[in-house]
């Protein structure tokens, strides 16, 4: 048995505060009664900015393991380190538990959030309509695994500020940083410009599911 969706009672729900909002007709914009903002029964564009902030992460997301990120000098030499080569020194110091979370935040997350907003966007786009539940909760674990993906900007600038008081070294960071930190903004927009509400629009809802 279907369930009917508020849209089918004519009501939407407020993004910013959840109040519950009566649709405006053709043409017209609505404003939620409690916090003022702008509702829409689905998000304009939704698709398409989520897409673009998508292909604009995966662009910077080439150099920001490329290019160097950290630059060390010291009692060992100087040299440039880029992401893996950090992963890699760490793991070779024998801190592999440092190593291991650099290379979950740095390489694994981001990847992993690429492959599940593309499975999100290519299965709205196309329309399909299994799996909804499980694509929700792909979709909030990526907004969760967000919050973390700044950890390797983290642990840069924390190493550069440390050495900064030992005489015997000096880091700085590098440009790759900078499209690391690109990569991570530009997938938290596409996440957020993602209307999840449209992983439901093909889906049936049964009473008692």
């Amino acid at each position: 048995m279907t369930m009917p969706s508020a849209a089918d009672a004519g009501l939407v729900g407020c993004e910013r505060c959840g109040a519950t909002v009566a649709l405006p007709g053709p043409g017209r914009s609505a404003r939620c009664g409690r916090c003022h903002c702008p509702v829409h029964a689905r998000r304009p564009r939704s698709l398409e900015q989520s897409l673009a902030w998508l292909v604009a992460g995966v662009i910077c997301y080439v150099p920001a393991n490329a290019l160097p990120v950290m630059y060390t000098s010291g009692v060992g030499g100087e040299h440039d380190s880029t992401i893996m080569s950090g992963v890699l020194g760490f793991w070779r110091a024998g801190s592999w538990g440092i190593a291991l979370v650099i290379f979950l935040a740095s390489v694994a997350v981001p990847a992993t959030k690429f492959a599940g907003l593309g499975v999100l966007l290519w299965t709205v786009q196309t329309g399909r309509a299994g799996h909804a539940r499980e694509r929700a909760k792909l979709y909030r674990t990526i907004e969760l695994v967000g919050y973390w993906s700044m950890l390797d900007v983290a642990v840069v600038g924390l190493t550069a500020a440390l050495l900064q008081f030992d005489a015997l070294g000096h880091a700085e960071p590098r440009i790759g940083i900078a499209f690391f930190c690109a990569t991570v903004v530009f997938t938290m927009l596409s996440a957020l410009s993602f209307d999840q509400r449209l992983i439901w629009d093909k889906s049936p809802h049964h009473v008692g599911i």
